[in-house]
């Protein structure tokens, strides 16, 4: 067992943590369990507390460029109030619940390049470190599985995802960031749009879907932004035709703007800006990890994820266990 040592402010010699996530992939709304393993340092040291944090790797669009950084989610105190003597090893159990909003980072164990991250704090005489960060594998709901593989049954392709640093105005977002999963048309669709991008915004009753497409120009028109939103249940998965249900909405989105309006009025908020078609320009975060068209994550070519992406996730989780280290 390798325990995080805390060089920070609690100082050599001090407890060590490691946090052992339950394995398996997550649901959004659904319980992370695992426990927390402690083993004492070279004196006795009063735990004040133990708390979990949910972080991301996210994307903010300003006026001077596009930057990423990490952004905390949600939080949670597991434990605290007890002593834990020189030496001692003890393992704190947990079970919290993840917000219903957590972006999915797999889907069919196919990585979508999403990095989340579960960061454990010790509070310890006064003093807090940041002493173990580990990787978070979300899945997708039901009906957002059952949506996106109604997408690759229409012939739409993965392209890639990322979360966006904002708000989408008009609906009820309730985390700080919202994630796109951006797909490329089917050939039915390929003259009207370059790309459609899709957010889901889950909750306990059901979801929000927004569909953003990135229509081509005509012969006297240049292009422009469509979005529209529609609502699901989540059990409406069964008895749903949802191949029917999606061609639907992709035809919605294309024949005319949604009657919510454009991002002048039910768009991705002040934080939203891009190239003027609002999505990015480069891989970022959302890094392409190419899927065939029985499904966004089936038939992923020779079973790979692109470099980048296995880069940027083992760049993140060290980068945030050495700042942790430095307090």
């Amino acid at each position: 067992m390798v325990f995080k040592r805390l060089l920070g402010s609690i100082g050599v010699g001090g407890p060590a943590v490691d946090t052992v996530l339950t394995p398996g992939a997550v649901l959004p709304g659904g319980s992370l369990t695992g426990e927390v393993q402690l083993k004492g340092g070279n004196a006795d040291f009063d735990i004040e507390h133990i708390s979990l944090e949910l972080v991301a790797r996210a994307e903010a669009e300003t006026d001077d460029g596009e930057h990423e950084g990490t952004v905390a989610f949600e939080r949670y105190t597991v434990a605290g109030g007890f002593r834990l003597a020189e030496g001692e090893q003890r393992s704190i159990p947990f079970s919290v619940t993840l917000p219903w909003e957590t972006p999915i980072t797999e889907l069919h164990g196919q990585p979508l390049g999403v990095v989340l991250g579960v960061r454990t704090e010790l509070g310890v005489a006064g003093a807090k470190d940041k002493g173990d960060l580990d990787p978070l594998t979300v899945g997708p709901l039901p009906v957002q599985e059952a949506i996106l593989e109604a997408f690759g049954q229409l012939g739409f392709g993965f392209k890639s995802a990322d979360l966006e640093y904002g708000h989408i105005g008009g609906t009820g977002q309730h985390l700080p960031f919202y994630q796109e999963i951006e797909i490329t048309p089917s050939p039915q669709y390929a003259h009207a749009v370059n790309e459609i991008e899709v957010t889901f915004l889950a909750g306990p009753g059901g979801m929000e879907v927004i569909l953003e497409a990135d229509k081509r120009g005509g012969l006297f028109s240049g292009g422009h932004d469509a979005l529209t939103r529609f609502t699901v249940t989540h059990d409406s998965v069964a008895h749903t035709d949802w191949n029917t249900e999606v061609d639907g909405w992709v035809r919605q989105l294309i024949e005319h703007r949604s009657s919510h309006g454009t991002h002048a009025s039910y768009g991705h908020g002040d934080h939203h800006h891009g190239d003027g078609h609002g999505h990015r320009s480069g891989p970022g975060m959302g890094t392409v990890v190419a899927a065939g068209a029985a499904g966004l994550a089936v038939g992923v070519v020779g079973g790979m994820v692109a470099a980048e992406v296995v880069d940027e996730v083992g760049d993140f989780f060290e980068g945030e266990e050495d700042e942790g280290e430095e307090g």
